[in-house]
């Protein structure tokens, strides 16, 4: 009972109370400080963190809606080539046509064409040739048109094709159909592409990105089925609510875990709607890890102070008792700013002393923790600043590789289509032609075959520099495809001058010498744009026409096409041809 009330009488005490006071303000202070800094800290880090995964993911998203695109466009114009539909699918012209596909695009497992019975008459590896197809899928989609078909097992290809891989072998299908000029369905090309080569797409846009290596991908199904990762597959997906305007946000997953989760679509805009999504998560507790550890150190620093300040406290608090009213009058002087306070005098003054040191070091110890709050409050901001700069830089790098043949760093095909869509466009409100001349290397798979694929390649890129050489800055000059080139000549006037223009690229050609093969040849194809022409396909189509003529005439030549109007066969070779 003594000690009891000695402990009661010493907490009721001056000095008691001044030690607890001054102990509990120290943590209080300290730990409403460290609490309200954290959260502003990991409200900062989440957001910068969420954005990233969310840049990552409308990354990743435009990289395989591009790919969907392209393919399906790919399997679309092959469909229509002359040599499709003008009306024996039997041709040795349509397998080397699919053999070449399958050569340049190593994405493509199979392609093949059927009849309109959906027997295949040619695939390419002999794979399936004389099988039917009329049940399948892909087959009966696209009797009604172009058609992509969502990720599924390999069927009837399953043992035929063996990947080095343990995943099971899984394909995307791709099919269109093949219709001549008469509106006829001649049959159906369908093409099988490896599910690896959209993982591989996805995985390639945000491969060695900083922030994401605790982060994983996943590709959703329309019905909220994960498709990859491959261990993941199968499994159930957590309901998001993003929206416009919130990209992220923070998700319990069937695991139990909370993950940082950004949900973006795959906007292909492509005529079959997949309707997949691609998700990014990384664990929470990874995304703030550097701010709990900030935190934590900030916790061992507030209670070490507080311990120093209980210290300090019960220290003055034993000597105050005596002097603590003039004290008191003198604090009242400083809060109603009513002049000089007077503090006390004499020995006490040493002691008062003490206790206003203790509280200008407990102001500077919180302007310390302010300053370094506002030092963290900073690096996170550079932070955010420099992975959007990087962001930035990939989205342009991404841009420019979209529209630039990574070999002859010519345009590619797809930006042989925007530019010919845009002289379309232009000649329609302006009346002014123009012409398109489709190049193709005579026996260009002879140079592989003899001289090795690097020697091919060097000849590609020689032949892209001669014809850049050859035409105005005005001019646009595009790989189309394999061996193939493009050249849009604009503001032409006259077939003539298109001609000889043509002649001339024919005869630079001819008359370079080209790396270890020395001379080579192309057959020219041309075809001038007109008032009939309802798209620029039917320009195409018409050099396309002019191109086979050229090749079957012999090569080495210059071949024109005679007529404007879609489906035209008459033909006007160059007179210095051979």
């Amino acid at each position: 009972m003594r000690l009891h009330a000695q402990t009661l009488s010493s907490i009721g005490s001056l000095r008691g109370r001044l030690t607890l006071w001054f102990a509990g303000l120290a943590v209080l202070t300290l730990l409403c400080s460290g609490i309200y800094v954290a959260r502003i800290a990991i409200a900062t880090m989440t957001e910068a963190e969420g954005a990233a995964l969310h840049a990552s993911a409308t990354t990743a998203a435009n990289a395989l809606a591009t790919g969907l695109r392209e393919r399906e466009d790919e399997i679309y114009l092959l469909s229509q080539a002359p040599h499709f539909t003008k009306g024996n699918l039997r041709d040795i012209e349509v397998l080397h046509s699919l053999e070449r596909r399958r050569y340049v695009h190593e994405e493509y497992a199979w392609l093949g064409v059927t009849n309109a019975n959906g027997v295949v008459l040619h695939a390419t590896g002999g794979l399936l040739v004389g099988q039917s197809m009329e049940t399948r899928p892909w087959f009966k989609a696209a009797l009604k048109g172009p058609y992509i078909g969502d990720v599924h097992d390999a069927v009837l290809l399953a043992k035929l094709l063996q990947g080095a891989s343990d995943d099971p072998l899984r394909f995307v299908d791709f099919a269109s159909p093949i219709i001549n000029r008469a509106g006829q369905t001649l049959g159906v090309l369908g093409a099988h592409v490896h599910w690896r080569w959209v993982t591989d797409t996805v995985d390639a846009a945000v491969s060695g990105r900083d922030g994401l290596r605790s982060a994983t991908i996943l590709i959703v199904g329309r019905n909220g089925a994960i498709l990859y990762p491959q261990h993941l597959a199968g499994g159930t997906l957590p309901s998001f609510a993003s929206t416009v305007g919130k990209p992220h946000e923070i998700v319990r997953w069937p695991d139990g875990k909370d993950y940082l989760s950004s949900n973006v679509a795959v906007n292909a805009n492509t005529r079959t709607d997949l309707g997949w999504r691609l998700v990014v998560r990384k664990p929470l507790e990874l995304a703030t890890q550097p701010v709990r550890d900030i935190q934590l150190k900030l916790t061992i620093i507030g209670l070490m102070t507080a311990v120093l300040f209980s210290f300090v406290a019960y220290r003055l608090a034993t000597t105050v008792s005596r002097p603590i009213e003039q004290l008191a009058a003198a604090a009242r002087q400083v809060e109603l700013r009513s002049g000089t306070p007077d503090y006390p005098t004499g020995r006490p003054m040493r002691e008062i002393a003490q206790l206003i040191h203790s509280i200008q070091s407990m102001t500077q110890s919180l302007l310390g923790k302010e300053h370094e709050l506002e030092s963290i409050n900073s690096s996170l901001e550079a932070t955010v600043d420099e992975r959007t700069q990087a962001l930035t830089r990939a989205n342009a790098e991404l841009e420019r590789l979209a529209a630039q043949d990574g070999l002859t760093r010519l345009a590619n095909r797809r930006k042989f289509d925007e530019r010919i869509t845009e002289a379309f466009l232009a000649s329609r409100r302006s009346g002014r032609n123009f012409t398109l001349l489709v190049l193709d290397l005579d026996h260009f798979k002879n140079i592989n075959d003899t001289h090795g694929h690097p020697v091919g390649d060097a000849v590609l890129r020689t032949l892209a520099t001669l014809l850049t050489a050859s035409v105005r800055i005005t001019d646009f000059v595009a790989r189309y495809g394999g061996e193939e080139f493009a050249i849009l000549l604009t503001d032409t006037d006259g077939l003539q001058v298109s001609l000889s223009v043509a002649e001339k690229i024919r005869s630079s050609v001819a008359a370079a010498d080209f790396p270890v093969v020395g001379n080579i040849t192309v057959s020219i194809g041309l075809a001038a744009s007109s008032a009939t022409d309802e798209d620029p396909w039917q320009i195409v189509s018409r050099a396309d026409a002019a191109l086979y003529h050229a090749k079957a005439a012999g090569r080495n030549r210059v071949s024109a096409s005679g007529d404007a109007r879609p489906g035209a066969s008459a033909h006007r070779e160059s007179p210095d041809a051979p």
